[in-house]
């Protein structure tokens, strides 16, 4: 997304230092999706994988729990594939939000069926959140950069908005980024969870839930007895 006239002429009004900063937007907020939030977002992953097998995820919440894990990779995954390879346009823009609502109702589903069945320790809450918050930003930045189709999709724009999936004519990452991208994407994420489900299925072959034990390994907030009257 190219800054509008408007703007470049307002920005050559105070000075060229801002219009250094006027052009240059687009650049930082590509960097800052590359470099900030992927990189932050496979850690928390890598980090995570860890914390579940610490708490013997096969043989407490079993293959259920690593397979709502894949799950959620697949909703975050999708959008990151056709903003690696399509055109972001509205379809891609409403497919992003998509997948952020669907990862957040099944980052609840994990939630609640993982605290009746293994520790859910404070570090790995922390985890979550980021896991949680890094889509969030991941679609707020790809808004930003194709805000002209983000507002055509919500009728703030006289354009049409483009739902049409069409790969990249001109990209901006060169082929060595895009590769290493993806080889990030299964070495520290695919990967981890893939051998995840495989041990847990090893200890516990099948998919359906397992019963909670008598005792919650996550000891829930309680409200304190009432005093007798």
């Amino acid at each position: 997304m190219r800054p509008s006239p408007r703007r470049l002429a307002a920005a050559v009004t105070h000075g060229p230092g801002d219009v250094r900063r006027t052009l240059g937007v687009e650049t930082a907020t590509r960097r800052l999706l590359l470099g900030g939030v992927m990189p932050l977002w496979l850690g928390a992953g890598l980090a995570d994988w860890y914390r579940h097998r610490q708490t013997h995820i096969g043989t407490t919440a079993g293959p259920r729990e690593s397979a709502i894990h894949l799950l959620m990779m697949t909703e975050t995954g999708v959008p990151v594939m056709l903003g690696l390879f399509c055109e972001v346009n509205a379809g891609v823009l409403l497919a992003s939000a998509g997948a952020l609502g669907l990862h957040g109702a099944t980052a609840y589903w994990d939630q609640a069926y993982a605290e009746e069945r293994r520790r859910v320790t404070p570090i790995e809450q922390h985890l979550h959140s980021l896991l949680e918050v890094v889509p969030l930003m991941a679609t707020g930045f790809l808004t930003a950069l194709h805000w002209d189709q983000a507002r055509a999709l919500v009728g703030g724009d006289r354009r049409a908005p483009r739902f049409r999936l069409r790969l990249k004519r001109h990209d901006p990452l060169s082929r060595s980024t895009r590769a290493g991208l993806i080889a990030a994407l299964v070495l520290f994420g695919a990967l981890p969870y893939a051998e995840e489900m495989w041990r847990c299925l090893r200890a516990r072959p099948t998919l359906r839930a397992l019963p909670a034990p008598s005792e919650p390994a996550t000891e829930a907030l309680r409200e304190p007895d009432k005093a007798p009257a």
